[in-house]
């Protein structure tokens, strides 16, 4: 969730080492993968949906009752394909979630002072997002709910940096990396310093997503990767480090070498155009999450929100979860809910906080007691509206060098919201969103603190006419721990899809383990959908679009160091040194 415009640096400066591993000549190396509808779809035929997949025949077995709790991407995704045909004779699905109204995160529950909507921060969808547009798709909504394509820019106390196009129409669509490094526009950065970079290819061409890839890589941080490369300070801190932090929502230093290089592939290297990105014409909770509920409600789907998982009853073996015990906040009522299959569809620090507080069920079993260890980086997300109309460059920005070890992003919501100001709200100026990520220093201070913080930072960036602008209204929506932390060692922590201990338990969501690729959202959906395919007995992967394969060059790379790590292992390529055996 809360992928932010700064990732494409990382591969402008990758461009001439992508080409060192290009061989002489290749059918296919300079051809553009397919795009239908301005969407990415790998060159196979699409898997079978389960959105209409047909209904079975012969006679269902009794329903089993499927409790899904959280109501994020992951949560939404499995009860979706759940409820789906040919799977709803078969279950009864309940989804419960502790916050007001389903969607997790992406809800819009928050409020300004005056009584305006508000959000838990802007959520792109990014060009790789197959999964998730083919929902929008299936929807069938009245409208596009997303915006199109634009530039976004890069900023810092120094102005801008950095302009990132809509690589889909910058040009022809080139090799990954080459096109990336032609269209991108530094601002100040030089050509020596970009440079510095160019060994990070060797850890890209490495690092291919596989365990044995994430054992090697997830132990270092990616600071610490990118210092033993030679990469020089300042671009690793104007470049990768706002990387990370809009990214991750972490610093370098504190984050997983293995998840920087694999956010990065999927955001910005899979493809030419893979960082084109779209945003919600309004709040996704109304836009998409309201309709997407309405279609599950119609197939059966219960949705119980303020209401909180709290306790969880095994059978007499401790191999199953029985029960649930459910806390409803409105009437401060706790029943038991007897359950079949459960899903976890909660963030890494909600997933630790309930094996803690669960020692005698989930804590007994060494497979959860490693999810403790889990815990999220906060998030500080405002809104304010001011009283003139001011003129900004781009929609979406990235910035850094505002606070130290703190992300940020700036979003001019008059731009890409239909109704920026809600209906029947007779406001005219601009509506700027600004969100900080690894912000628990900023969540120290109080709300008018923070909205006058905001204010003198989008007066740095955008000059006279905002600083001739007053706030007012503004939302401060605090989220503490909220954002999955991919800390290094954290892989190790993480759940896969289907728990090992217990044998009704399952997981969706972004810090869960999956081959797919893919990342934040998208993610999330995929595993929900894995999860549910797991529950009907399907194979995992039924109806989900895969990434594709990798481009030529990129192919040709990775098959290269597997062949050497092939040859120097005696035929078992694990024992074979990795780039961090010759690092200093």
């Amino acid at each position: 969730m809360l992928r932010h415009p700064s990732r494409p640096t990382c591969v402008a400066i990758l461009a001439a080492a992508v080409l060192s591993v290009l061989p002489p000549s290749a059918e296919g190396y300079w051809s553009a993968p397919a795009r239908v509808q301005g969407r990415l779809h790998p060159p196979r035929p699409p898997a079978t949906s389960l959105f209409s997949a047909p209904a079975g025949e012969g006679s269902a077995p009794a329903p089993r009752e499927v409790l899904i709790i959280g109501s994020g991407w992951g949560g939404l995704s499995c009860a979706h394909a759940l409820s789906s045909a040919g799977a709803r004779e078969s279950v009864r699905v309940t989804v419960v979630d502790a916050l007001p109204r389903p969607g997790g995160l992406v809800s819009d529950s928050a409020r300004t002072r005056g009584g305006r909507p508000a959000e838990a921060g802007q959520h792109g969808f990014w060009a790789e997002y197959r999964n998730i547009f083919r929902l929008l798709d299936a929807l069938e909504l009245d409208e596009d709910p997303l915006t199109g394509y634009a530039e976004q820019g890069q900023w810092s106390p120094r102005g801008l940096e950095g302009t990132w196009p809509v690589y889909c129409e910058a040009g022809p669509q080139l090799p990954t990396g080459i096109g990336q490094a032609l269209f991108t526009r530094f601002e100040k950065l030089g050509p020596l310093d970009l440079a510095t970079a160019l060994p990070l290819v060797l850890a890209f061409s490495e690092f291919d997503d596989s365990e044995e890839a994430w054992r090697r890589y997830d132990g270092v941080s990616f600071r610490d990767l990118c210092v033993r490369l030679g990469v020089s300070k300042r671009t690793y801190e104007e470049i990768f480090e706002p990387m990370i932090l809009t990214g991750l929502f972490a610093p370098g230093s504190q984050c997983s070498a293995a998840a920087a290089l694999g956010m990065a592939y999927f955001f910005v290297l899979r493809h030419q155009d893979s960082f084109d990105v779209r945003w919600c014409r309004g709040n996704v909770g109304e836009k998409i999450f309201a309709p997407w509920l309405e279609r599950m409600e119609g197939r059966g789907v219960t949705f119980a929100p303020n209401t909180r998982a709290e306790g969880f009853v095994l059978d007499d073996a401790g191999k199953r979860i029985v029960g649930v015990r459910c806390k409803d906040a409105t009437s401060g009522e706790t029943t038991t809910r007897p359950v079949d299959e459960v899903v976890f569809a909660v963030g890494g620090a909600a997933l630790a906080g309930m094996v803690r507080s669960n020692p005698s069920s989930l804590g007994r079993h060494a497979e959860f007691r490693k999810f403790s260890n889990l815990r999220g980086t906060s998030v500080l997300a405002t809104r304010i509206y001011l009283d003139k109309k001011i003129d900004t460059p781009y929609s979406a920005n990235a910035c850094w060098g505002f606070d130290e070890d703190v992300g940020m992003t700036w979003f001019d919501i008059t731009k890409l919201h239909d109704d920026p100001h809600s209906a029947g709200d007779a406001g005219t100026g601009s509506v700027i969103e600004v969100d900080f990520y690894h912000a628990n220093s900023l969540l120290a201070m109080d709300d008018d603190s923070i909205i006058t913080k905001v204010k003198a930072d989008l007066d740095v960036i955008l000059g006279a006419a905002c600083q001739a602008a007053q706030v007012e209204d503004a939302a401060v929506v605090r989220l503490p721990g909220a954002v999955n932390w991919y800390y290094p060692g954290s892989h190790t922590d993480m759940p896969e899809v289907r728990s090992e201990a217990l044998e009704n338990a399952y997981f969706a969501g972004d810090i869960v383990n999956t081959r797919h690729g893919s990342w934040s959202q998208e993610k999330a959906f995929v595993t929900g959908v894995e999860a549910a395919n797991m529950i009907l007995g399907r194979d995992p992967e039924e109806g989900i679009v895969s990434l594709g394969e990798d481009e030529a060059h990129v192919a040709f790379g990775r098959n290269v160091v597997a062949g050497l790590k092939n040859v120097f292992g005696g035929g078992r390529p694990e024992r074979a040194p990795s780039l961090f055996d010759f690092l200093p």
